[in-house]
């Protein structure tokens, strides 16, 4: 298969690369940042140059956080029947449950320890590439745990990225420009915001609260 490849790391890139070439693959293009591999992507327009399946590491530049995870939900967005195997060193609450329950499968979350074992990493790509869906049981187990209910809990992965970046002084402009969405877009997300925080229209400052809230929840 074909495979378009996203790690920061050089090191475990490379090693990445000789895995799966030794499986019988091959890596047609490489992206060592979230936003790179969003463009790598979509440079794929034509069906025959799309990959087979996209395997992006989680905590990514430019933002050193979640941002490997983001982008590979904003491919499904894109094609959402594009196959997406995630390998991370930790489970990233914040995007995995909305990129493990897309409708349409042909998704992977691995810890990349799994990758040590070839078999079980063979048969993720292969699983994941025809469609089918593979999590890994540590993922599992961390994620059908009870979850403490906070006021950010009915939040969408994108809400609180917008969140986050509210907090962090930015206006919708900004956040516009730094997710690579429209204005109207990120209008409608910050309304999302102050409707599921339960901050009504009349209030002038909706905003701070909405930040207040976010910092009051990220400290608990």
């Amino acid at each position: 298969m074909r495979i378009l490849l996203a790690e920061d790391s050089t090191l475990l890139r490379e090693a990445l690369i000789a895995l799966v070439e030794r499986l019988g693959h091959e890596v047609v293009a490489t992206a060592t940042r979230a936003d790179e591999l969003e463009r790598v992507y979509a440079r794929s327009d034509a069906a025959e140059d799309r990959p087979d399946l996209v395997v992006t590491d989680v905590r990514m530049p430019p933002g050193g956080s979640d941002d490997g995870l983001a982008a590979a939900l904003s491919i499904r967005r894109l094609r959402p029947e594009q196959p997406v195997l995630v390998l991370s060193q930790y489970i990233a609450d914040r995007y995995a449950r909305e990129l493990l329950t897309l409708p349409q499968g042909a998704i992977g979350y691995l810890l990349k320890d799994r990758v040590n074992r070839v078999h079980d990493f063979a048969h993720a790509l292969e699983t994941v590439q025809a469609g089918g869906t593979v999590i890994d049981p540590e993922v599992v187990q961390h994620l059908l745990r009870p979850r403490r209910r906070g006021p950010l809990a009915d939040l969408t992965g994108r809400e609180r990225e917008v969140l986050e970046l509210m907090a962090d002084g930015k206006s919708n402009a900004d956040i516009a420009a730094l997710l690579v969405v429209t204005d109207a877009s990120v209008r409608k997300h910050v309304g999302n915001i102050f409707a599921k925080l339960g901050l009504s229209p009349v209030d002038e400052n909706r905003r701070v609260k909405a930040v207040l809230t976010y910092l009051h929840d990220s400290e608990s």
